[in-house]
This record gives structure tokens, sequence and C-alpha cells, in this order.
């Protein structure tokens, strides 16, 4: 007779206190608005730490009663969970040298808000005894209290080992957004998706609105307002179907006279411009809004405007 089967155990979820206690180190921009809104949802945020005046001078606004400490201070401080809101480049280096000073404690909490990053970044903390968390808002921020309102509802990309996925729920939750859970060899194409829509929209805007400053447009920011918000929410709602202009039209030769005075007028705007049409393009015939053949007339005033720039 078999021997009967002994049930699966089972991990018992990880317990943490309502209240958290909690520092933030590196209180720039997204840091201290972080730490703010973790405060406001009844966090105590202990202690934080940034090199700059700038940083400083966030603390004392948004965070008035939290005491400014140094780094190792702060993680030492940070008993449930420590913040790590350094640039994307300099992360492994903190993350090591609080390991190897000691500040760092089993059982805590530490939780990075680079997007590009997933867990491996931390693998001196969790050699440490502490848990490990990617957690990146996807918003852009400005450092002032007007950036907690943006938060409502927001997108956070959540790396998180298993059993620690009910924690980092509840936190994105207190901060009154939505997990996004990215696998950890997904975290850079994820971080380049946000910055290519983000980032470089924000590039493109003031290109248009250097352009039209070029052509004698007073306030470019009115004109572009309107056009621009409907653009983006037409994007959102349809996709490619949003796509409108001469290049989904295959007019190439507004095209044409588009870059003949881009390249007299404003040069540097040609590659930017020849490599959005390109890219436009494709889109548009993939999508069935461009004909092929329109599409081949196109890109020979694309290739050979390149040729000449």
């Amino acid at each position: 007779m078999s021997a009967p089967l002994r049930p699966r155990a089972t991990r018992a979820p990880l317990a943490f206190p309502r209240t958290l206690t909690v520092g933030v180190l590196g209180a720039g921009r997204v840091g201290s608005v972080l730490g703010t809104a973790l405060a406001a949802a009844g966090h105590r945020v202990v202690a934080a730490s940034g090199g700059s005046g700038a940083s400083r001078a966030r603390v004392a606004l948004l965070l008035p009663q939290t005491p400014h400490r140094s780094a190792s201070a702060v993680a030492r401080a940070a008993t449930d969970l420590l913040i790590v809101a350094v640039p994307d480049d300099v992360l492994a280096d903190v993350v090591a040298d609080l390991a190897a000073s000691g500040a760092l404690r089993p059982g805590q909490v530490v939780a990075h808000t680079s997007g590009a990053h997933g867990l491996a970044v931390l693998a001196p903390a969790a050699a440490a005894g502490a848990r490990p968390l990617a957690l990146h808002p996807a918003m852009t921020f400005t450092g002032t209290p007007d950036d907690l309102s943006r938060l409502a509802g927001s997108s956070y990309g959540v790396t998180a080992p298993a059993e620690l996925r009910p924690f980092a729920a509840r936190l994105v939750a207190d901060l009154g957004g939505v997990p996004e859970w990215v696998g950890e060899a997904d975290r850079p194409l994820y971080h380049a998706a946000l910055a290519h829509g983000a980032n470089h929209l924000v590039t493109l805007v003031n290109e248009a609105a250097d352009r039209l400053r070029d052509a004698g447009v007073d306030r470019p920011e009115k004109v572009l307002a309107p056009l621009l918000r409907a653009a983006l929410e037409n994007a959102l709602r349809l996709g490619d179907d949003a796509l409108t202009g001469p290049v989904s039209r295959g007019d190439a030769g507004t095209v044409r006279r588009h870059l003949d005075r881009l390249a007299r007028t404003a040069p540097e705007s040609v590659p930017a411009y020849l490599a959005l049409a390109r890219r436009t393009a494709d889109r548009a015939v993939a999508a069935g809004r461009l004909r092929p053949a329109d599409a081949a007339s196109l890109r020979d005033v694309l290739d050979g405007m390149e040729v000449v720039a």
C-alpha cells in the first residue's frame, strides 16, 4: 500500500505592519514625491537623503517633518521600507555600498524606482537579507506638490519575488496607483517604451514649437495645444487609425517641400523628420492606410533628401 500523499507545503504570506517605517534615499523629483505620497497614506517617513541643495529644498517643502540624514543613516532608520530613488547609472554602486557598510537589515524591503533595472541590481541587498523590489512609477515628475494629484491612477512597473507581490500590490494601492507586473528580462524594453513615448514627445513638441516660431507664429503653444491633445487622445484610442497628414496620404510633393524648407531654415531638424516620416510610412502601410505604390514615391523623396543631407 502506498504512503498517503503529504500536503504540499505553502509559504505563509510575509507579514508587514499596517504603518510602515520608511526612508527615502535620493530625495530628487521622484523620491521626494513618493515619500510625500506614502506619508499621506499614513506611513512614517522617518529619514530622507539627497546630495544637492535642490534635494534638501524638496525635503523641506514636501516632507517638512522628516530629518535629512546621510545615506547609511536613512537605510538604518528605514526598518520596513527603503526607497532608493537615485539615477540609473549609480544605482548599483549605491546598493553595493549600503550592503557593504552593514546599513541594510534582514527582512527590510529595498525598493528602487528605476524603470530600466529589475531585481538583479539589488543582489547585494538580497545577499544581506533584505527583500528586493523594483517599483517604477510610469509618470513624469517636477518634484513639486503638483505631482501628487497626478499619481492617482498612475501605473507602476513592478518586478518582485512571488512572496513579495502582495506587499508590492498593497504599496502601489497606497500610492493610488495600479501595478503592471514586468518580467526581469523585460525591464529595458518596458523602460525604452516609456522613454520613447514621453521623453521624445517633449523633444518633438518643442521642435514643432521652434519651427512655428521660425514661421512667424508668436505663440506656438496656443496653436499646438488643441491639435496635439486631439492627436494624443486619438492615438491612444484608435492606434494607427489615428494617422493623418501628408505621409499617411502619400503626398510626396508636400513632404519634399517640408524637407527643402527645413534644410534651409533648421537643418538640425531634418534627421528627426526623416526618421519619423519613414516610421510613419511603414505603420501607415501596415495599417492599410497608405498604398505601397504611394509609399514608394514617398520613400524616394525621403531617401533622396538623406543623400543631400
